[in-house]
């Protein structure tokens, strides 16, 4: 599990835990996040272990699974949480920036796939955490939404490569958790203009990821979790 240090990516490793797994938390500058994910997986009736990585690196993402894999012995669920999210103004993206954001979002997700499939049992699942972003012109995110779209065409390219013996999924989360500097006044008017009206939590994309889990006839699907903000 990918990015389980902090926010939704640790609610969802928590939510593996749950189910009684053994859960490969790996983390990047949350190393006390990550302890206190695993942590919480062990008093939920799972097991963890920690694993950093930087996955910038482009060589990260074989060594996560390698090491995982020699943990575990075989990996029969990929979750791959870790990312970043940018605000990036049009006139202020610069290469760095972009290959940043790219390296981490899309070909690190890539990677752990290509990685993780040989040591994947029959049945294995793998599911990428994409946003809302992919589908919508947020104009001052460009290069997190074109990552982010990425994901979901390689989540339905994998699903159609790796089938009948992996499924491959994503999820697309909304406003499940709001920036810390975010104003009193913006959080009213995401509630009043989401149709569900309220504000998502990670409890919302954990369950979305125990269904794509056990829903067997279930690939290639982007499941979108936002209260209905892309229909608004």
């Amino acid at each position: 599990m990918t990015g389980a240090g902090r926010r939704v990516g640790r609610a969802i490793a928590v939510g593996l835990g749950t189910r009684g797994m053994r859960v490969a938390v790996h983390y990047h500058g949350a190393e006390e996040g990550a302890r206190e994910t695993a942590r919480a997986i062990a008093a939920s009736g799972g097991d963890a272990f920690t694993i950093r990585a930087d996955l910038r690196d482009a060589q990260a993402p074989a060594r996560l699974v390698a090491d995982a894999v020699k943990r575990l012995g075989s990996l029969d669920v990929l979750v791959n949480s870790a990312s970043v999210m940018l605000r990036t103004p049009f006139e202020e993206v610069s290469e760095g920036v972009w290959d940043e954001i790219f390296a981490l979002n899309l070909r690190a997700p890539f990677f752990c796939a290509q990685a993780a499939a040989p040591h994947m049992n029959e049945g294995g699942v793998i599911i990428n955490i994409a946003d809302l972003a992919a589908f919508e012109p947020w104009t001052g995110y460009i290069p997190h939404g074109a990552s982010k779209a990425g994901v979901v065409h390689i989540t339905r390219a994998l699903a159609k490569r790796l089938a009948p013996r992996i499924r491959v999924n994503a999820i697309a989360p909304g406003a499940v958790l709001l920036p810390d500097d975010w104003t009193e006044e913006a959080r009213t008017r995401l509630i009043e203009t989401t149709p569900l009206g309220r504000i998502g939590s990670p409890d919302d994309v954990t369950r979305a990821v125990h269904y794509l889990i056990d829903a067997r006839y279930v690939t290639g699907q982007t499941i979108i979790v936002d209260g209905g903000r892309h229909v608004r």
